[in-house]
């Protein structure tokens, strides 16, 4: 769903590349299929060899970047970023990628994730005679680098890198010298393609296709990939033995496009999955099936196929509509839904309708969607998510960082029922999930994370990234 009805978000969408004349044209294009994973601020930092160049503002791709910006971008590798706020806020300064410059050569960054430890280190940076130009938790790296004591940049990164706690896919640029860096949980997809000599890094492979690259890898968690005129070479900045994969089960059941690969399992193949498997576990009589658009179709028409309920588009989406600014009423807020979901009365009328929906956050948006539909004419409306209940508030880069916030935290399923006005709700449970996504069976061995759904974090938590309200189970 959009991400203005739904209110979850994750924080960005990362895409570099090295060694094509065009890079910032390419970044561009590579930013475009990225803008699913942030709509706030865009940017674009280029390297000629001799000198880094930066253009970067708020709003979408399209509204940043126009065709005369380019002409200033000039070089054969670049960085590009598109950001959701969520740590640090919003606001020029902390759209990225962040450029910081020295006597001693320059650097750009751009992020992923969420730091969990950012504040410890940005106080003790500050004790030490930092001043912090933003309040992205992105500009602790670049601190942490310029203090790190060794001559090689790469050195300076990866004892950096040792330091921080949480979620990061860093994508780091010199004036000769492409960096990237996954966190040793991988908890953020990153992939690396070629483009002809060209070699391309990107938060989804969707990116790739975009731009006719070819997949190569993923970023494996814990390493260090460096990228220059002499080709690649892969480091590692902690131990094999000390890194495994906990990459955010939220990318299967929601954030990346149905046509990326995330750490080489399709999206749309795994949502698909998710939906038979929900038909399996929460069967119901009814007449049509249908998804709330776009990230539920898939889950929505694998429901219908194992159920043999036939699959509708009972919900359509208005692909016209911008962003919009917060209504001053209740009534002008429903409208502002009604205008970007829209119900299809000669598919719903007199009909019993599954509605299948990937995950439920707040609740509100699942109720206004229950009402349309009803007042649509369908005589049943029964609630099908494709994902288990988010009790818990995720650390890493998506914007449900309290409890308080997550309806499935304080009521029971019966209770969030009654709420929605639904006939019936249903959950996929946490084993149909790893099930359905496919990695493995088990859940203790599935390589993801599934914290906000078990309360079972993969990295430490900093006691002062905690609402006060929320308690966690021991890591």
């Amino acid at each position: 769903m959009l991400a203005e009805i739904k209110g979850l978000n994750e924080e960005c969408g990362v895409f570099a590349i090295w060694g094509h004349k065009d890079a910032a044209q390419i970044t561009y294009y590579g930013l475009h299929s990225l803008q699913h994973r942030g709509q706030e601020g865009a940017g674009i930092v280029v390297t000629d060899g001799e000198q880094l160049s930066i253009h970067k503002g708020l709003g979408l791709v399209n509204e940043v970047f126009r065709p005369e910006t380019f002409e200033s971008l000039n070089g054969q590798g670049a960085v590009g970023h598109v950001r959701y706020a969520t740590a640090g806020g919003g606001g020029y300064a902390n759209v990225q990628p962040l450029l910081f410059r020295s006597q001693l050569g320059s650097l750009a960054i751009a992020h992923n994730g969420n730091l969990v430890n950012a504040n410890n280190l940005k106080h003790q940076l500050e004790s030490q005679g930092s001043i912090f130009q933003s309040t992205s938790d992105t500009e602790v790296l670049a601190h942490l680098i310029k203090r790190s004591g060794y001559a090689k940049a790469s050195e300076q990164l990866k004892n950096s890198l040792s330091m921080l706690k949480g979620a990061y896919a860093f994508a780091v640029m010199t004036e000769n010298e492409l960096m990237v860096a996954l966190d040793p949980n991988g908890l953020r997809p990153l992939s690396i393609g070629r483009l002809g000599d060209a070699y391309v890094v990107a938060s989804e492979t969707c990116a790739f296709d975009i731009i006719g690259a070819e997949y190569e890898r993923e970023v494996e968690p814990g390493e260090l990939v460096i990228i220059n005129d002499d080709g690649l070479r892969s480091e590692r900045f902690v131990s094999s033995s000390s890194s495994s994969r906990a990459i955010c089960s939220m990318e299967y059941v929601y954030f990346a496009r149905p046509d990326s690969n995330v750490d080489e399992i399709n999206v749309h193949t795994a949502r698909k999955s998710l939906g038979k498997q929900l038909a399996i576990e929460a069967p119901i009589e009814a007449d049509v099936v249908t998804g709330v658009p776009d990230s539920s179709i898939s889950a929505a028409i694998g429901y219908a196929e194992q159920s043999g309920i036939p699959y509708e588009l009972g919900l359509i989406k208005n692909r016209y509509v911008g962003r919009t600014f917060i209504q001053p009423s209740q009534e002008l807020r429903e409208q502002g839904v009604k205008m970007k979901l829209s119900a299809v009365r000669k598919v719903v009328e007199g009909k019993r309708v599954v509605m299948i929906d990937d995950s439920i956050v707040r609740g509100t948006t699942s109720r206004r969607i229950v009402r349309m539909l009803r007042e649509a004419g369908a005589l049943e409306v029964h609630v099908r998510i494709s994902s288990p209940p988010i009790k818990h508030p995720c650390f890493y880069g998506i914007d449900t960082s309290t409890k308080e916030e997550l309806i499935a935290a304080t009521r029971s399923i019966e209770e969030m029922r009654d709420e929605m006005g639904a006939d019936s709700l249903a959950f996929l449970s946490v084993e149909g999930l790893v099930k359905g996504v496919g990695r493995s069976n088990e859940v203790s061995s599935c390589g993801q994370c599934l914290a906000c759904f078990t309360g079972e974090y993969p990295t430490e938590i900093f006691p002062d990234t905690l609402h006060p309200h929320d308690k966690l189970l021991p890591v």
